[in-house]
């Protein structure tokens, strides 16, 4: 008779080199838990994907925006986190007309500016190359970064230059439960340097520094409005977790720098000719693509101020 022969043998000892993004169902929630969507009586709102990005269609913005327009507006940027307008030939002034029924208009002085201080102006194409092609969240090194921004593209190049934004509030929910134990209630430094160095001379940084020191904001931010947590921090401006020892900040960060990446959360938007975007800074990052060299591509965003950040 032929001896049986048992076999113990598992599965081979193989780790994943990476595991910030694996595969598998992900928690698409566009509404506040508990929330239900409610219909938009004075335009009509054209989903770009299951969770973030919408055009908005039947406004003007040319026209004056009564309060009641701005609200609904608001109720779609609030639920979309960024929304879009096509066929709008604005100029920078009208633009800032419409940011500023947001609240108070920021300036940057890092960035070359338009018409005044209040718009800033991107001018790419030949050199030097772009810059904003990470993700990033808009002036985090500020201790109120800023609301939200409108930008419209001045110049758009005939293939490429598309810009992408992420739903950071499904970012966090999407978080394995071990990792949100670990950054409870932790808090982050933000620092203009890092995100600027690369592209601005030393000597015009000195100038700045002093006036924009590091600051303090949550890992985990609470959006003013919506109640969502909200992933805050990002690869330009983060520099490290307070009170961690800094082998494990930068563990935990490359992790969260990661979670932008995940397309489920991302819309991508094609950009034309007197297209505008509004986005929600406290809710989102974004990625201008840098594809569309050696054509230019001429943007001019105006902010909105924020409040700190808990």
């Amino acid at each position: 008779m032929t001896a049986m022969i048992e076999t113990t043998a598992g599965l081979r000892d193989s780790a994943a080199v990476d595991t910030a993004l694996v595969e598998g169902p992900r928690t698409l929630r566009r509404l506040p838990e508990g929330a239900s969507a409610q219909p938009y009586r004075l335009f009509e709102v054209r989903p770009l994907g299951a969770l973030i990005g919408a055009e908005i269609h039947g406004v003007d913005l040319r026209e004056e925006i009564g309060e009641e327009l701005r609200t609904e507006i608001h109720r779609a940027l609030l639920e979309y986190k960024v929304v879009f307008f096509r066929d709008q030939p604005i100029d920078s002034a009208r633009q800032k007309a419409v940011a500023r029924m947001w609240g108070e208009l920021e300036t940057n002085p890092f960035i070359d500016q338009g018409d005044d201080a209040h718009v800033a102006r991107f001018a790419k194409g030949g050199t030097p190359p772009s810059y904003e092609n990470v993700w990033h969240t808009d002036v985090t090194w500020r201790e109120r970064p800023a609301m939200g921004a409108i930008l419209r593209l001045v110049e758009v190049p005939p293939v490429g230059g598309d810009t992408l934004w992420a739903d950071m509030a499904a970012a966090y929910d999407n978080l394995p439960d071990t990792v949100k134990e670990r950054i409870e209630g932790r808090t982050a430094v933000h620092d203009v340097i890092p995100g600027f160095s690369r592209f601005l001379d030393e000597r015009r940084l000195l100038e700045w520094q002093d006036r924009f020191p590091p600051v303090e904001h949550p890992v985990v931010r609470t959006h003013p409005e919506t109640g969502r947590r909200t992933l805050f921090v990002n690869v330009s401006f983060t520099t490290r977790i307070v009170g961690m020892e800094r082998a494990e900040s930068d563990e935990i960060l490359r992790f969260l720098f990661q979670q932008a990446h995940a397309p489920e959360f991302q819309v991508r938007f094609r950009w034309e000719r007197d297209s505008v975007a509004f986005w929600d800074n406290r809710a989102t990052q974004h990625y201008a693509v840098n594809d569309y060299h050696p054509h230019p591509r001429i943007a001019e965003r105006v902010a909105i101020v924020g409040d700190r950040p808990f």
